[in-house]
């Protein structure tokens, strides 16, 4: 699902907020005005974090259908249960033909110029589920950008050898096999078109075409391939581009940031790093806010046959010395009918 840029914008600004001590009331206002524009636009939970799914050790014991043939119900030993997509239905879906195969790890090769600049992607519904892949401190060297002169292009979680990796969405595995300075590697091409990759196991326990599910156990942390250390190396991607999966989730707190996220094209720069570029963010929404909150309170009148400044101020509340200092003259222009002037 895809929203209006626009409105993402404004969403998105609304949800952050404006941490700014010099705050005005003008800016509390148009706040104020942005959330119940965000409310209306989507469901509010679109802009909350998104809690990791507690994996069940539990067996299914039953599958129910519903009325849409391709989702069931399952039933759990230990009483709970789930909506659960039909995998062969799912499987069948475009996003898993398009240039899919199992060796490379950006089979896309298509040029960054051919992406939109920016765009919103349904993370999980009411129907998919989320699953952090690793809860714990993303390694103050193993962050996304420029390491020793190359690329590294996910980020780095210290774990014990053997703990488990999950699943971080629903879908279908790509690739599973030993790749290079990945060592054994498992990619998830994802419904919503992410790829998620999971490096450094040191066992795999999914296969090329296995459907997985959110919090399944995909595989077990290790040092295999170009590594210094036991530790999981998470990557998020979209069409082959790779990103801070920083700006996904929040890995101390094992959330996922919003239902809903908004994906910029300059996040596939190496050099785009979620701490460092959240601050700027935030900075540069105040700012959108600022400009359309302007936009909106201009106003203009035509003028008309007999008008004079002093008339139009008088008219609209204001002075004629505002009238010249709004529209760059004086009070002996000659006011030419049918011209724009600004009033507000």
């Amino acid at each position: 699902m895809r929203l209006n840029i626009l409105s993402i914008a404004v969403i998105i600004a609304a949800a952050v907020g404006i941490p700014d001590a010099k705050s005005q009331t003008t800016d509390r206002r148009v706040l104020a005005e942005n959330v119940k524009k965000a409310e209306i636009l989507i469901p509010r939970p679109a802009l909350q974090p998104v809690k990791s799914l507690v994996a069940t050790a539990s067996e299914p014991i039953d599958t129910l259908k519903t009325e849409l043939e391709y989702i069931s119900v399952v039933l759990y030993s230990d009483n709970t249960w789930q909506y659960v997509k039909d995998p062969s239905y799912m499987m069948e879906l475009d996003i898993y033909k398009e240039a899919w195969d199992n060796v490379n790890t950006n089979p896309y090769k298509i040029p960054l110029d051919s992406l939109p600049d920016t765009w919103g992607i349904w993370t999980v519904d009411s129907l998919s589920q989320f699953a952090c892949p690793y809860q714990g401190q993303v390694y103050y060297r193993g962050k996304f950008g420029i390491r020793r002169g190359r690329r590294h292009q996910g980020v780095d979680l210290p774990l014990k050898t053997g703990t488990p990796i999950y699943a971080t969405f629903n879908g279908e595995v790509r690739i599973a096999k030993y790749t290079g300075g990945y060592g054994n590697l498992v990619a998830i091409r994802h419904e919503n078109g992410l790829e998620t990759f999971y490096g450094h196991l040191s066992k795999m326990n999914v296969k090329p075409g296995d459907w997985v599910h959110a919090g399944d156990v995909i595989g077990l942390g290790g040092s295999t391939g170009r590594s210094t250390g036991s530790h999981l190396h998470f990557e998020t991607r979209y069409k082959g581009f790779a990103f801070d999966p920083q700006w996904l989730i929040d890995f101390e707190k094992g959330e996922l940031r919003h239902r809903l996220f908004v994906l910029k094209k300059k996040y596939f720069n190496p050099r785009s790093n979620y701490e460092q570029d959240f601050e700027d963010e935030i900075y540069n929404n105040q700012e959108d806010q600022r400009e359309d909150a302007e936009k909106a309170a201009m106003k203009y009148y035509v003028i008309k046959s007999g008008d004079t400044l002093g008339r139009i101020a008088i008219n609209h509340g204001t002075t004629v010395s505002a009238l010249c200092k709004l529209n760059g003259i004086t009070s002996k222009t000659i006011l030419k009918i049918g011209r724009k002037i600004r009033v507000q």
